[in-house]
């Protein structure tokens, strides 16, 4: 997301994050909650271009999110949760879709927050990349978490029977989240990008490292240091050992893909640009 839509995101996000802080373990029921707005949005256009309609008043739309939201089981959604739609709502998106993905977003910020107010995000975070690790060789239950023409409930039971009771809930429910919700995205990559945003909320990149050998400490140390002088931030490795690779690695940085061959001049000519 780009522009307004951006803008939107990061009010929204700076605006929710005393609450997240305040609410702790709860935190996870918000989020829920907010993949529940974003669930009904997905299966109403209508509903979902009002929200976002330039036309309409911000006054307008808040109305029209009390409306929704106050319909709920147990006497609605969380006045929290109401408070933070209502102002999105009110907000300047340059598509529908900017919005609902906002609200996505802000979810998923509620769950991990809520592993991080019990100090198991750096847990979580690891869990899922494990998980995508672990299903590398498994390419039928990958189609099968990817597929959805296959019943939600289906995938749901796949992930319960891989992770019950070996991983964090947090984990667990991010996961089936993932297979259950696809909104148009493979499984694996929707776990990568939930690691992507545990890893920025612990103020870290995340380098996708492939290597063809195993490395060893003193090799993932010294790549650690390189990157976080070359990005001035610090970076969470995860490695990955692929015979397939001849001869140096293949590092990616969100959008940049590294050579290890380049990493060391990356370094030095960042450094000469701070400087």
């Amino acid at each position: 997301m780009r522009g307004t839509s951006g803008a939107s995101l990061a009010a929204a996000q700076e605006r929710f994050e005393p609450v997240l802080r305040s609410a702790g373990a709860d935190a996870q029921a918000l989020g829920e909650q907010l993949f529940a707005v974003v669930s009904a949005l997905d299966e109403s256009g209508p509903l979902r271009r009002s929200l976002a309609d330039p036309s309409r008043t911000g006054d307008d739309k808040a109305a029209l999110v009390a409306r929704v939201l106050s319909g709920g089981t147990a006497g609605g959604f969380d006045e929290r949760v109401v408070d933070l739609v209502t102002g999105l709502a009110r907000s300047r998106w340059s598509s529908d879709a900017d919005l609902v993905d906002s609200l996505e977003r802000l979810g998923l910020d509620a769950v991990l927050a809520s592993a991080e107010s019990r100090g198991v995000l750096e847990t979580v975070e690891d869990e899922l990349f494990r998980l995508t690790r672990a299903l590398v060789g498994q390419r039928e239950a990958r189609q099968v978490l990817s597929d959805p023409s296959t019943s939600p409930e289906r995938r749901a039971a796949l992930v319960d029977a891989l992770l019950a009771g070996k991983v964090d809930g947090v984990t667990q429910a991010l996961a089936r989240r993932a297979t259950t919700t696809l909104r148009g995205r493979r499984f694996v990559a929707t776990l990568l990008w939930f690691g992507e945003v545990a890893a920025e909320r612990r103020k870290r990149l995340v380098a996708s490292v492939v290597s063809g050998t195993v490395l060893t400490q003193a090799q993932q140390s010294r790549l650690s240091a390189l990157l976080e002088s070359a990005y001035g931030r610090a970076v969470q490795l995860n490695v990955t050992v692929d015979p397939t690779v001849i001869g140096g690695l293949r590092i990616q940085v969100g959008a940049d893909v590294v050579d290890s061959t380049v990493l060391s001049r990356l370094a030095d000519a960042r450094r000469r640009l701070a400087g």
